[in-house]
């Protein structure tokens, strides 16, 4: 039987073109992914295929590249750009005799590293139990062999049926601690409605700036870094505003394209901060020629976590890499829809608190009528 090593970060990273969209972008976000990880991609092997290989997702001619690029290039870990099936990943390691990981298992590794408060790190737990329940079920067939668990396993059990049921339980325990976070979180909600702030949440895909737009805002020093999911750990603030007085604002974890749902589902309660929220700043790198499809991947998060309905104001960050200028669009009814600002450099910071100011002040005013009713 293989065993798995995890120590080599010397990678070769593979990149299939199965006719979607977005794919050299798509294969440029998985080099960023893996340094995130703090790995050293070697080199990315790059293929077109019509649908992936039941057995090995790639072909055995491509498997055999890759088998060859581990040799020249000393490596001991594959990353594939893709979701593998416990088969297929398994299949793989035993042919080509290293570590296979999937752009799922490597977001969840960065969220592992990168996962500060005892919440995050429930919910990183949480997601890669979850993941790992499907390789315990469908993969690691080895497992069904009897061990010597002495005073683990239940009357008949096998390994693999003790492995699932304290998986089981551990999840169990996780998720208990978690709804006891969300609790406390909808406590603290409740005091600021009581106290008819504006509540404010900055979304957006990973690395679009938001935590420098957070710091910029709040005078704070939230950590923000040029790199893919800097921010795992949600983080709120009041500020005060001239025209509109006190407004809590969010920092969230940032988003992706095929962001696994294992991971949407452990950080619901993070995100949770974006459903109850007033108003959301959805924050988009304006220099990156991917912007509309990020801004979709955002969208489809915020639709999968009930927030698609909320009022939302795109700002367009990063203006002063690519020569545009600060400035505010209104829609065909006066509101702001749209605001182009560079957090570095502070340009269109006034007009974004200007855009604060005005849903401040719609909000109160719809509490009123409300009230008033």
């Amino acid at each position: 039987m293989f065993d798995r090593p995890g120590a080599d970060t010397r990678a070769v990273l593979v990149s299939l073109n199965l006719g979607e969209p977005g794919y050299t972008e798509s294969t440029e976000e998985l080099v960023q992914l893996a340094q995130s990880a703090r790995l050293d991609p070697r080199i990315v092997l790059r293929g077109r295929r019509q649908r992936p290989d039941p057995a090995l997702f790639a072909g055995s001619g491509k498997v055999d590249e890759i088998a060859a690029a581990l040799l020249e290039h000393k490596a001991g870990l594959v990353i594939f750009n893709h979701e593998l099936s416990p088969a297929q990943e398994r299949n793989l390691e035993k042919r080509l005799q290293v570590r296979v990981v999937d752009r799922v298992s490597l977001i969840l590794d960065i969220f592992a590293q990168r996962a500060r408060s005892h919440e995050g790190k429930l919910q990183v737990e949480l997601a890669q139990l979850e993941h790992l329940a499907t390789r315990l079920v469908r993969g690691w067939s080895h497992l069904e062999r009897q061990k010597g668990g002495i005073g683990m396993r239940g009357p008949g059990e096998t390994q693999l049926e003790t492995d699932r049921r304290l998986l089981g339980k551990r999840v169990k325990v996780l998720k208990d601690k978690l709804a006891r976070h969300a609790s406390q979180r909808d406590v603290q909600r409740r005091a600021r409605r009581r106290a008819n702030l504006l509540s404010v949440s900055i979304v957006g895909y990973t690395n679009a700036g938001k935590s420098t737009l957070f710091n910029a805002l709040t005078r704070s020093a939230a950590y923000a870094a040029d790199q893919l999911f800097a921010t795992l750990d949600t983080t709120t603030r009041r500020i005060f505003l001239e025209n509109a007085g006190q407004v809590v604002i969010s920092d969230t974890v940032g988003f992706i394209r095929e962001l696994p749902h294992t991971l949407v589902a452990a950080f619901r309660a993070t995100l949770e901060e974006a459903v109850q929220a007033d108003l959301l700043l959805h924050i988009v790198d304006a220099s990156s020629p991917m912007r509309a499809e990020q801004i979709a991947a955002v969208n489809a998060v915020l639709a999968e976590i009930g927030a698609s309905d909320l009022p939302q104001v795109l700002v367009y960050n990063k203006i002063d890499l690519c020569d545009d200028s600060a400035r505010v669009e209104r829609d065909e009814y006066g509101k702001i829809s749209a605001v182009r600002i560079s957090a570095q450099t502070g340009a269109g910071l006034d007009l974004l608190r200007l855009t604060l100011e005005e849903s401040a002040a719609e909000t109160r005013a719809s509490v009123a009528r409300f009230a008033a009713a």
